[in-house]
Order: structure tokens, then C-alpha cells, then sequence
């Protein structure tokens, strides 16, 4: 879908090189740019497939790597030859430091006014924290995400999935270059793109932000029916599992108190009064404590009142579910193949292939 588009890359770690992944499972060609003195240090990342890391295979699967000091005018200059024809330029350094390697903006744009310039950055190139450095954890702490999740007792848990540098920077970023090279199709020229990855995280916030900017409702951990401020929530089964429960809607309330023995309690779910909120959750972590995973995984599995057991990575992998939506894809490695995640946007008038179908070498 996107054969054409020629992105030279020059990010690092995980937003950039998720975001050029996405674009090049879509079809486009990417040339990755790394120093040969400083390499992508998610090349170091454990576990490893024959001593190369199982990170680097996956975010670097179909791309091209070319290796440039951009110290040295030889490397500049390479990148001014490329940009020419790979017009569209991915970079997650601090502002500034692309422009001091002479590789910025303004001096490639000279070379060529079609470049798209997508520049990836923690708090964005202007602003007070425009020089600070930082990971997934500050912004989800600075944008409220973590002041919003988790327990009021416990504090915010470490996420299991980097949401600011995914959701937030990689996501936000793909979005963007595909509306510029739109644009660029009907003005002829390109733009450069300021992605903060702390800016998208909070616009992430489409329930809880809105409801305080346009209410003025406090927000906290449990203040809220879908973070634990109701019987929203998950549940310890008596093997020391989790199913986690998702019925709001009164039909599912109904059908969840009638399979766990809670008819008298479920109608309480409707209410917005805290204390009817927590009998419930009571009732709800009690009859579920009684058995295993097991026997609510079958028990549930007859019933739409949307209740689901909170699986393990291997389990999830090794589910119906991923076997029939194509979740894994069997990826070429020298003269091996390795499993990786799939390109998950799938086509209506295309047959899902089988999850173990091919993808382009990593």
C-alpha cells in the first residue's frame, strides 16, 4: 500500500523504529542510519537468537542499514546524496542536534523542499523540558497517565507495554508522515513534524482528561468507573489467576450475577455511589476466589457478558483467537526462521493468512 515512500531512519530504541516498522510492513522502503561508533542500543536488549538480539530482529524486519559517522562531512554529505530520493527523514535526537550535524530541517529541505521531516522527541522541539532527557515512565508521569492508573493505596504500577513511546510516539508519528505525504501530493512540498511523545500521551486520555478540562471532575487512581473506581476490574481466582470483568451494560450485569450466584448485588453496578460499587466488587471478588481459572475460562466461555481470562503472553500467542486473526508471522533470519508479531492492520477484501504465513527478513 505504500510501495514508494523511501524513509532514511536515523531513530533509536523503540518509537522511531516501531513507527518505520509499521510503515515498512505497509510497503515502504526503509534505510536505516546508524553510527558505527554508537550502535542502536536495542541491539543489546535480551534474549537473544544467535547472539543477535530478538528486539532488534523484530523492529529492524525489512529494513536496509547503512552504517554513517555524521561527525565526519563524508557522512553528512551521504546523507545530503540520499535525501534526494529517500524524502522522507525519521530522527528522535534532543532538538538541535541534527541541525549542529548540518543534517537538520532547514538544510535538508534546501536539497529537497518534498522532505518530510518527522522529528520524535520526549517533551517536543520547543518548551521548557525541550532539552531533558527521558523515557517512557517520565512521560506517562508528566502527561497524568500514571497519577490516574493504579491503586490509591499502592501507587502506579510499571505498564507491561511502553504506551507513551508506542501509542504516543510511534503511532502518532506514522499518523503524521502518511497526512504530510498527502499533503505533499496536492502542495508539492513537504513539512517537519514535531512529535512529543509526553504531548500524544496525554491527548491519549480521551475520557479522563476530557472529563476534567471540560467538568472540572477530579481525576485520581479509583476515581473512575474504568480504573478501578468501580466493579470494572480484575479478580483473583482461588489458583491465584485473574479473570477480568467488563460488563457495564445492565444485560451483562444481569447474566454475570446469575452465573456467579450474585443476583442480589449485581444491580448495584448501575449506581455511582462508591459504597454500592465496592459490595459489589466484594460479592463479585468473593464467589470468583471459590475456583480455578480453569473452571471460569469454561464457565465463561458459554456466556457474552464480556468476561475474559487474563492470559499470559505464551497463552495469548497460543490462543484461537491469534491463530485465526494471523497474530505471529514465521520471519527469515539468515538460514532460520524466527516467530515475530504480525503487522496487525488486516484488509476486508483479503483472506487472513495462516499466523504462521511469512514476512519479509528481519
Amino acid at each position: 500500500m505504500l510501495s514508494g515512500l523511501k524513509i532514511l531512519d536515523f531513530s533509536t530504541l523503540l518509537p522511531g523504529p516501531y513507527a518505520t516498522l509499521l510503515l515498512s510492513d505497509l510497503g515502504a522502503e526503509v534505510l536505516r542510519v546508524e553510527s558505527p561508533s554508537r550502535p542502536d542500543l536495542v541491539r543489546f536488549v535480551p534474549p537473544f537468537h544467535e547472539g543477535v538480539s530478538t528486539a532488534s530482529l523484530y523492529l529492524f524486519r525489512g529494513k536496509r542499514s547503512l552504517a554513517l559517522d555524521l561527525k565526519k562531512p563524508e557522512g553528512v554529505e551521504r546523507v545530503r546524496e540520499l535525501v534526494r530520493e529517500f524524502d522522507i527523514v525519521v530522527e528522535q535526537f534532543r532538538p538541535g542536534v541534527m541541525e549542529r550535524l548540518g543534517v537538520g530541517y532547514a538544510a535538508l529541505r534546501e536539497i529537497n523542499p518534498r522532505a518530510i521531516y518527522c522529528s520524535i522527541t520526549g517533551y517536543g522541539q520547543t518548551g521548557p523540558l525541550r532539552d531533558r532527557a527521558g523515557h517512557d515512565i517520565n512521560y506517562l508521569a508528566l502527561s497524568g497517565i500514571a497519577g490516574n492508573s493504579g491503586r490509591a493505596d499502592s501507587g502506579p504500577p510499571p505498564f507491561g507495554v511502553q504506551v507513551a513511546d508506542l501509542a504516543g510516539g510511534s503511532l502518532h508519528a506514522a499518523v503524521a508522515i502518511l497526512a504530510a505525504v498527502v499533503e505533499r501530493q496536492r502542495t508539492g512540498v513537504g513539512r517537519h513534524l514535531d512529535i512529543s511523545m509526553t504531548d500524544c500521551a496525554f491527548a491519549l486520555q480521551a475520557l479522563s482528561a476530557a472529563a476534567w478540562l471540560g467538568s472540572g471532575a477530579a481525576q485520581g487512581p479509583e476515581s473512575g468507573p474504568l480504573n478501578g473506581g468501580s466493579f470494572y476490574d480484575y479478580y483473583r481466582t482461588s489458583d491465584g489467576r485473574y479473570l477480568s470483568v467488563g460488563g457495564l451494560e445492565p444485560q451483562f450485569l444481569e447474566r454475570l450475577g446469575q452465573v456467579l450466584g450474585c443476583e442480589a448485588e449485581a444491580p448495584l453496578g448501575l449506581s455511582q455511589d462508591p459504597a454500592d460499587q465496592a459490595k459489589l466488587r466484594a460479592a463479585l471478588a468473593a464467589a470468583i476466589a471459590r475456583e480455578p481459572l480453569a473452571h471460569w475460562r469454561e464457565r465463561f466461555a458459554r456466556e457474552d457478558c464480556c468476561v475474559e481470562p487474563v492470559l499470559t503472553l505464551e497463552e495469548a500467542a497460543a490462543s484461537p483467537l491469534a491463530e485465526a486473526r494471523g497474530w505471529i508471522v514465521r520471519v527469515p533470519v539468515k538460514d532460520r526462521e524466527i516467530r515475530q508479531p504480525a503487522m496487525p492492520i488486516k484488509w476486508g477484501d483479503r483472506r487472513i493468512k495462516n499466523q504462521e504465513s511469512e514476512s519479509k527478513p528481519a
